[in-house]
């Protein structure tokens, strides 16, 4: 295995136990160093992938390697390393920030020194004696976050962190995980059913749909993948003999105008040109092209 992989998956399937199959040839590659962003509908298998890969459900099929090593014969050598927020984890209410952590930080071997610098990391350092009943929703998110960098992880796993955060959460969220990956030099594994929350803090991207990856790539390729299917809006004076004109662009007509995939502004003025040559007015030339939301949600519309 490259030693540059921090996470590989080689043919990961997996099946509930009544036999309905969730994960179907799941190979997941996340670099030393990435924030990778693990997206999909609810439902498409993304906690379900998170707890293999911590142990959490029992693997089926497929291999699993982390920091180099075959997950099932390293374990717990490997688990050290990594801090991970699955779903909702239990925070006392009537207990202080410092005090939460406190019931935590022996079970996981961690130093009062260090319960005071994740407090640090985490901006919750100055809550004083404020219990956690008190804290927003982002608060409480961010002390999750802090109980899992209590051992100190080189992988850090957060399933839908941003869920039921307000835009501030949001926020504060997206400036924690630059902040952990940057200054603490975490790989950061996360998911989301939302391309628009984190797509502002990932640098790699993996899409998975009914339980199959339908992308893998960083944030650019994904960006490159959406400028491939913009298209342009094209109105004339005589749209049939438009069509005819600019035939070799595969063109479609759509309601009452010429629609056309681009790859960049050169093809458009190219388009341009050709239809006054053949004197033809033009009275829309629209590009259209689509945000990330958009392509997120063509792509797994398509394979639904």
């Amino acid at each position: 295995m490259n030693d540059n992989y921090i996470i590989k998956t080689t043919g990961l399937e997996h099946r509930h136990t009544k036999g309905v199959k969730t994960l179907t040839d799941i190979n997941l590659a996340v670099k030393k160093g990435e924030i990778y962003g693990f997206l999909g509908p609810n439902g498409a298998g993304k906690t379900t992938t998170l707890r293999l890969l911590l142990g959490l459900s029992k693997l089926q099929t497929g291999k699993i390697e982390i920091f180099g090593q075959e997950f099932g014969t390293n374990r717990i050598e490997i688990l050290k390393k990594i801090g991970s927020l699955i779903e909702t984890p239990s925070l006392y209410g009537h207990l202080r920030a410092n005090e939460n952590l406190e019931v935590y930080r022996e079970l996981y071997g961690a130093s009062k020194a260090r319960l005071t610098e994740v407090l640090k990391i985490v901006g919750l350092d100055k809550t004083g004696s404020k219990k956690v009943k008190q804290f927003s929703l982002g608060m409480k998110q961010r002390l999750s976050v802090a109980l899992a960098l209590l051992p100190n992880p080189e992988l850090l796993i957060l399933d839908e962190p941003a869920n039921g955060l307000d835009p501030t959460g949001i926020i504060e969220l997206r400036e924690l995980v630059k902040k952990l990956n940057k200054e603490e030099g975490m790989t950061i594994l996360m998911s989301s059913h939302q391309l628009s929350e984190i797509e502002k803090m990932v640098s790699h991207v993996g899409i998975i749909s009914k339980g199959e990856i339908i992308f893998q790539g960083s944030l650019h390729a994904l960006g490159q993948l959406q400028k491939k299917q913009s298209s342009v809006l094209i109105h004339t004076s005589d749209d049939q003999l438009a069509m005819d004109v600019l035939k070799a662009y595969t063109p479609e007509y759509i309601g009452h105008a010429i629609s056309i995939a681009y790859q960049d502004e050169q093809e458009i003025a190219k388009m341009s040109r050709a239809l006054h040559e053949k004197q033809l007015d033009i009275y829309l030339l629209h590009p259209q092209q689509n945000n990330l939301e958009q392509l997120f949600m063509d792509l797994t519309t398509q394979h639904a």
